[in-house]
């Protein structure tokens, strides 16, 4: 007899748990969705953390095309050429410049703007003059990416896309290690 009560006592709280939990869920309107979104934001947010090491580590590499040896061969590099504040370092067209001088190529430069018929025109002869081209790619307008890398892909010419101008310090750094 007592261990029927006691069987009736646990299943009592048992049935009371489940009814508090089931008033509990029915308080808080949308809680599985929630809690798989939860998991799902937490899932992103580690992806998120493995992308940009994985951006880090890329960074610090040398970037291959920019190897190359540009003796006696003409760089076209599309972007802003300096739109620095007087006192800071040198903008990424600059230090390209300096790099490809110094190791014997012909530097080109085009804005990558979108001035009408004449800068496509000249955008255009750039691109064919050129043996590698640098595209700075953050600081020109949607119709000069889209020229830059569909001529680039039908020619099989050499192209590096830069997002960010410090990434040309790796220009510098291995054409005067080059020289």
């Amino acid at each position: 007899m007592r261990a029927r009560a006691q069987v009736v006592i646990r299943d009592t709280k048992l049935a009371l748990a489940r009814d508090e939990l089931a008033e509990l869920a029915a308080s808080v309107p949308g809680l599985p969705t929630r809690a798989r979104l939860a998991r799902k934001v937490e899932w992103l947010g580690e992806r998120v953390q493995d992308l940009m090491r994985e951006l880090l580590r890329l960074q610090w590499l040398p970037v291959p095309a920019l190897q190359a040896d540009v003796r006696e061969k003409a760089v076209l590099y599309v972007g802003n050429y300096s739109n620095l504040e007087p006192g800071q370092g040198a903008g990424g067209a600059n230090v390209a410049q300096q790099a490809i001088e110094q190791a014997g190529g012909r530097f080109l430069h085009h804005t990558g703007g979108d001035d009408g018929a004449d800068d496509a025109a000249a955008l255009e002869a750039g691109l064919v003059a050129a043996d590698l081209v640098i595209c700075q790619t953050g600081c020109v307008s949607h119709d000069a990416y889209w020229r830059v890398h569909d001529h680039c892909k039908r020619t099989g010419k050499q192209c590096v896309l830069v997002d960010q101008p410090q990434a040309m310090h790796f220009v510098r750094r291995e054409a005067l290690a080059a020289s």
